[in-house]
C-alpha cells in the first residue's frame, strides 16, 4: 500500500501521461478492486474481467480526474458500475431461462392432457406469472429458478432480505390468487 503522498503524485504524473505511475497505482489497488468485484460478483473470471475493464476505463479517464486526492474513491465508483452491470447482466440471463423453464413447465404439464388443456394450462402459468411486477417477476426467477435464497437475492438487487422474502411471499399469493380466480370462472 502506498501512502497518500505518494498516490498524488502518482496520480498528477498519470494525468500527464506516465503509465510507468499508473501501472504503480494499478500494483497498489489491484487486490482490493479483485477482492471487492469477487465478493459482490460470486465468479473469479468475472471479477477479473470486471477489473481489467475498470483499469481500462480509469487509465483512458484518469486525465478528467479533478482531485488527485480522490482517485482511490474514483476507481472504485468505476469498479462498482461495472459490477451492477454485470450482476444486470446476470439477472437478465436468469430472466429469460426463468421464462423458457415456464415455458417448459407448462408444455410439460399440458402434454400430459388433451389439446385444448394443454394450452390452457400454458395460459394459466403465463397468467400467474404475469400479474406480478417485474420487481416481482425477478425475485421469483431468482429465488425459484436461480435457486437463490432470500439473503443472496437481496444482494443481487440492493434490498433488504426481510424485503426480499416480503415481496417474494406476496408474489406467491398473487400468483394462487390469480390461479384460484381462473379455475372458479373456468368451474362455472
Amino acid at each position: 500500500m502506498i501512502d497518500n503522498e505518494r498516490m498524488v503524485v502518482l496520480v498528477r504524473q498519470a494525468k500527464l501521461g506516465d503509465s510507468h505511475s499508473f501501472a504503480e497505482l494499478y500494483t497498489a489497488i489491484y487486490q482490493d478492486l479483485y477482492k471487492t468485484a469477487l465478493y459482490t460478483l460470486g465468479n473469479a473470471d468475472d471479477a477479473e474481467n470486471v477489473v481489467s475493464d475498470t483499469v481500462m476505463d480509469a487509465y483512458a479517464g484518469i486525465s478528467r480526474l479533478y482531485d488527485e486526492r480522490k482517485f482511490r474513491a474514483w476507481i472504485f465508483r468505476i469498479l462498482s458500475n461495472k459490477c451492477n452491470r454485470k450482476i444486470r447482466e446476470y439477472v437478465k440471463r436468469r430472466e429469460r431461462e426463468a421464462e423458457k423453464t415456464i415455458d417448459d413447465m407448462a408444455e410439460t404439464l399440458a402434454s400430459k392432457e388433451n389439446g385444448i388443456e394443454q394450452a390452457e394450462n400454458k395460459t394459466l402459468v403465463q397468467k400467474a406469472f404475469s400479474v406480478l411486477t417485474d420487481e416481482e417477476k425477478e425475485i421469483v426467477t431468482l429465488t425459484i429458478y436461480g435457486e437463490y435464497d432470500s439473503g443472496e437475492v437481496a444482494a443481487l438487487m440492493n434490498m433488504n432480505r426481510n424485503t426480499v422474502r416480503s415481496k417474494y411471499s406476496r408474489a406467491l399469493a398473487k400468483m394462487r390468487e390469480c390461479l384460484g380466480e381462473t379455475t372458479l370462472a373456468q368451474n362455472n
